[in-house]
C-alpha cells in the first residue's frame, strides 16, 4: 500500500506536533546541506520552534549570508526606487564606520590595553588567544612535519646517488684491475719472445753490455821487429 497523503493544516496533537516538527526540521537541513554542496550555492536557513528554541544552518556562516542578503534586499530596493539610494549608502557607511570601530577596539585589547574590561570581556579575549595560539602551534607543527618530511626525500635522493657513485667506482676498480691483468700478460709475453734461440737475450732487452777488443800481434821470438813502412814523398 502506498503513503498516505497528509493534509497540509497545524496540527492539534501537541506531542505529533513536536515529532513531526523534529523530523520535518532534520530533513529540511539536510537538504539544505545538500544543495549548498551539490550546486555550490551559498543557503542560510532559520527555524523557530513554537517554544522559541532557534535552528539554523549556513553554508558560510550566517553573518555572511545575512549581509549578502542585507545588500541583495537594498540593490534589488534601489533599482525599483532610485530615490532610496542615498538613504541606502548612508546605512552602508554607518555599518563600516561600526564594523572598523570594533576592529580597532579588538586590535587594542588584543595589543594588552585591557583598561575599561570587566570579568567577561577579559575571559573572552583570554579564550580567543588561547583559540589562536592552538591555531599557531599547530600551523607550525604543520610546517615543521612538511619540512622533516622534505629533508627525508632529500636525505633519501642523496642516499640513491651515494649508491650510485659507490657501483660506479667499483665498476671502475674492476676494469682498472682487468687492464692491470692484460698489461702483466702482455709484458710476460713480450719477455718471453725476446729470448734467442742458443738462450742468450738480446742485448737492447738484456741490457748487457759486449765489449770487443783487438789484441795485438806476439813478437817473434828471434828478436825480429816489425817496422811500419815509411810513406812519403820526395820534391826535388
Amino acid at each position: 500500500m502506498g503513503r498516505g497523503k497528509i493534509a497540509i493544516r497545524r496540527i492539534d496533537n501537541s506531542t505529533s506536533r513536536q515529532v513531526t516538527f523534529s523530523k520535518r526540521r532534520k530533513g529540511l537541513l539536510k537538504k539544505a546541506k545538500e544543495l549548498a554542496i551539490l550546486c555550490d550555492a551559498e543557503v542560510g536557513v532559520v527555524v523557530f520552534s513554537a517554544t522559541g528554541r532557534v535552528y539554523d544552518y549556513a553554508s558560510t556562516s550566517m553573518k555572511s549570508v545575512m549581509e549578502r542578503y542585507t545588500r541583495a534586499k537594498g540593490e534589488h530596493h534601489l533599482v525599483m526606487n532610485p530615490s532610496s539610494e542615498t538613504m541606502f549608502w548612508q546605512r552602508e557607511a554607518t555599518s563600516l564606520r561600526q564594523r572598523l570601530h570594533k576592529l580597532h577596539e579588538t586590535h587594542r585589547q588584543l595589543m594588552g590595553e585591557l583598561s575599561g574590561l570587566d570579568i567577561k570581556d577579559l575571559q573572552n579575549i583570554e579564550n580567543q588567544l588561547e583559540t589562536n595560539l592552538d591555531g599557531i602551534r599547530k600551523r607550525k607543527e604543520q610546517l615543521l612535519l612538511e619540512e622533516i618530511q622534505e629533508l627525508h626525500r632529500k636525505g633519501s635522493l642523496v642516499h640513491q646517488e651515494n649508491m650510485e657513485l659507490y657501483r660506479n667506482i667499483n665498476i671502475m676498480c674492476q676494469e682498472n684491475t682487468e687492464l692491470h691483468r692484460k698489461v702483466d700478460a702482455t709484458r710476460e709475453a713480450n719477455d718471453k719472445n725476446s729470448v734467442m734461440p742458443d738462450g742468450f737475450s738480446k742485448p737492447e732487452e738484456a741490457n748487457v753490455l759486449i765489449h770487443l777488443q783487438l789484441s795485438q800481434p806476439h813478437q817473434q821470438a828471434e828478436g825480429l821487429q816489425l817496422k811500419a813502412p815509411k810513406l812519403g814523398f820526395q820534391l826535388n
